[in-house]
């Protein structure tokens, strides 16, 4: 079995900002945050690191009881978020899905930032959550090879469960250079789409397996699929 494991913001989909927004207002709502200093970081980074980071800077108690209310109040404000937010399903990925989908040597998993409740929202809003059998997610991780190491873990488990014991190969595709590091800790093969908000020049620093402009263009990414089954 060969697993192909997908980063959603700035590669499956565009939010349009819902995911920021929501997080801003459960802070102001929830812990009478009005100014948050500095410049956040979201992109290639679990929700629970960027959520700790900004409670450090207002001065919140890091806790474990902080965090779940902020998840808790995150998860509920986000959906009207999404629905305000112009969003969508970014170039190439709807048929590569539908492509990858059809192998029966290959099983689709996340590895993303998102808390697993959030992500599972964002994809259920573009019609395209049931797509992903398994995967590793930020609300337990702070570090995004923690994330991977969970990804991989879920796949062995899933792929055991559907009576394959063999394990081909694994790739991760994002589109930050946290998503590269993060395919290289767990020996994937890692392909950059420049989709989200790095440039080709940062993504190709990082140093890609492939660097994709987009995901319309998926002859390369199955050819290495392909080649690993042979």
């Amino acid at each position: 079995m060969y697993i192909v494991l997908f980063d959603i913001d700035g590669t499956l989909l565009q939010s349009g900002g819902a995911g920021s927004a929501a997080f801003f207002e459960t802070f102001r709502q929830e812990f009478g945050v009005t100014d948050i200093p500095g410049k956040i970081l979201f992109a290639g980074r679990s929700d629970r690191a960027i959520a700790e980071e900004i409670m450090r800077a207002c001065q919140i108690e890091v806790t474990a009881e902080a965090w779940q209310r902020f998840s808790v109040g995150y998860c509920r404000r986000l959906p009207q978020w999404l629905h305000a937010c112009e969003g969508g399903i970014l170039p190439g990925v709807s048929t590569l899905l539908n492509t990858l989908q059809q192998l029966d040597h290959v099983s689709l998993g996340l590895l993303t930032g998102n808390m697993e409740r959030g992500a599972k929202m964002k994809l259920a809003h573009y019609g395209i959550v049931d797509r992903f059998a398994f995967g590793g997610y930020g609300h337990l991780r702070t570090d995004r090879n923690d994330i991977a190491a969970d990804a991989k873990q879920a796949a062995v488990h899933y792929v055991s469960a559907q009576g394959v014991m063999t394990l081909r190969g694994v790739m991760v595709i994002g589109d930050t250079p946290n998503d590269v590091l993060c395919a290289r800790s767990i020996d994937a093969f890692a392909v950059a789409v420049a989709t989200g908000g790095s440039t080709r020049e940062e993504l190709s620093a990082a140093g890609p397996d492939l660097l994709l402009d987009d995901l319309t263009n998926m002859g390369a990414l199955l050819a290495e699929i392909r080649a690993a089954d042979a």
